[in-house]
């Protein structure tokens, strides 16, 4: 067999820390404004930004967020959890079941104006930035922003309104296209450097998932990790509290003290009881 030689540096750069996502990720903060100049994702099937699905609260709100396996066609337990809730047909296991659902989240490569020495790096952002990205690209009056020659800079802010809990990002395009770059060269090598994201993320291995859900299903929680990209938002509330009232207890879910669950289907059983 060949030496796959791309593997080879993948798992260079993550044993060397190169491969964090911290490295490639930019995330606005409150209270500033931001000229970005969204780059159209490479090898994507023509859509300009990439669609990820995460499993979060699994382990307790401070644990990382579970890349879904089922997204890729691989063996996925919490999907084959929710299967089994939805199958169960109770309305506190369809309720339990659509918490566990996993939650979209989307890429644009950006050049941060200002900090072009960054190079490009991923922007993640939720449904309604997705939204607004979309529609002001379906606009005929601005359309392919990400155009290298003909596109728009969009402003980003971010602002935190009294009252509600997450602040909110506002984008708006530019009132005249510009190149990405004055410098040809520069944007060649922007346009041909844009991170890849599955060389900073990988999937949790099957029974790795299994072992969170079953410790989190006894009452465990899962350390949090700490290169998790953008900002977690619509979160699973009070699952703990949900599995609990599906064993018909009450506040926290009960920790057994001499038993504990082999698999998912036992601790699916265990809730039916």
């Amino acid at each position: 067999m060949a030496i796959d030689f791309d593997a080879l540096k993948k798992k260079l750069g993550q044993l060397s820390g190169q491969n964090r996502k911290s490295n490639i990720t930019w995330r606005p903060e409150e209270g500033k404004d931001y000229n970005i100049r969204i780059i159209a994702m490479p090898n994507n099937d023509g859509q300009p930004f990439l669609d990820r699905w995460y499993y979060y609260g699994i382990g307790g709100d401070k644990a990382g967020a579970i890349l879904s396996p089922h997204q890729f066609g691989k063996k996925d337990p919490i999907q084959d959890l929710i299967n089994k809730l939805r199958e169960d047909g109770s309305d506190a296991s369809r309720e339990l079941a659509k918490k566990l659902y996993p939650k979209m989240r989307t890429y644009a490569a950006v050049v941060v104006r200002g900090e072009e020495d960054r190079g490009v790096r991923l922007w993640a952002f939720g449904k309604m930035i997705y939204q607004d990205l979309l529609r002001l690209m379906l606009d005929e009056d601005y359309g392919d922003i990400t155009d290298p020659e003909n596109g728009r800079d969009i402003k980003v802010s971010v602002t935190k309104v009294p009252g509600k809990q997450f602040a909110d990002t506002k984008i708006q395009p530019r009132a005249n296209p510009s190149p990405l770059s004055k410098d040809t060269a520069q944007a060649k090598q922007w346009l041909t450097t844009v991170p890849k994201l599955d060389d900073y993320e990988e999937l949790m291995p099957p029974e790795e998932i299994e072992k969170r859900v079953n410790d989190w299903l006894n009452g465990g929680t899962s350390e949090p990790k700490s290169d998790s990209v953008g900002s977690v938002r619509g979160k699973p509330e009070n699952l703990e509290a949900d599995i609990a009232e599906l064993r018909g207890g009450g506040g926290k879910p009960k920790t057994p003290a001499k038993k504990s669950f082999d698999d998912i289907e036992d601790a699916f059983a265990d809730l039916d009881s």
